[in-house]
């Protein structure tokens, strides 16, 4: 099929990667929390020094959801509810899709595009994803960080993705809301686009990665 969306394509792409978690799925987990602790001060203590954002990266990596409770019980015995509704109320932290993202996903479905998902995202709640979000099926695949026990931006997730489905990197265009992420998959092949907020910001091709989409020098 003829591919004719190229205002948002790079010539040469037949295959576009979709990170989740801030491109096409808002997670949050002060959805959650800001109405348990009815206090934003200790709900963001609790979320930067208890269940903090390097804690629950471990989980994107592999380790259990049991491992992690126990060690943050451990750390901070006096939190034991508020850890168990972490993971408890996982369904809870989903705001919900980015719409303008989900439309961009159908239009390259529609167009023929191959399309693949690379998240980290902990083995045991990516079913809240699957059952909550009808979108995820127009994907061909699906690596997910806390399956493979590794997570972006090591390499070696991305070479599961290229080598499992058999891409070749310089034919994808790789979507992700963090430039560490983008950064290895330049250094891979891939042509990137960062995403900020659920929209657009920037898109470049591993042979320059310090032009723009506008092909202006960036400061």
């Amino acid at each position: 099929m003829e591919k004719n969306d190229a205002r948002t394509t790079p010539q040469g792409v037949d295959t576009i990667v979709f990170d989740f978690g801030g491109v096409l799925i808002d997670w949050n987990p002060r959805y959650f929390f800001r109405t348990y602790f009815n206090n934003d001060e200790r709900m963001e203590y609790f979320l930067s020094h208890v269940c903090s954002p390097e804690w629950n990266e471990k989980q994107d990596a592999g380790r259990t959801i049991a491992e992690a409770t126990a060690e943050a019980k451990s750390l901070h015995p006096e939190y034991s509810e508020a850890i168990d509704c972490y993971y408890g109320h996982f369904a809870d932290c989903l705001g919900g899709s980015i719409e303008r993202n989900v439309a961009r996903l159908r239009l390259y479905k529609r167009e023929g595009y191959r399309l693949y998902g690379l998240t980290n995202w902990p083995a045991e709640t990516f079913h809240y994803a699957l059952e909550r979000f009808d979108f995820l099926q127009l994907f061909d695949g699906i690596v997910v960080s806390g399956v493979e026990k590794v997570k972006k931006p090591d390499p070696r997730i991305y070479q599961i993705l290229l080598s499992r489905y058999k891409l070749n990197a310089g034919e994808c265009l790789f979507l992700d809301d963090r430039e560490e992420n983008l950064e290895t998959a330049r250094k891979l092949g891939f042509k990137v686009e960062l995403i900020t907020n659920g929209h657009k910001q920037k898109r470049s091709h591993p042979s320059s990665p310090n032009t723009s989409a506008t092909g202006k020098q960036k400061g």
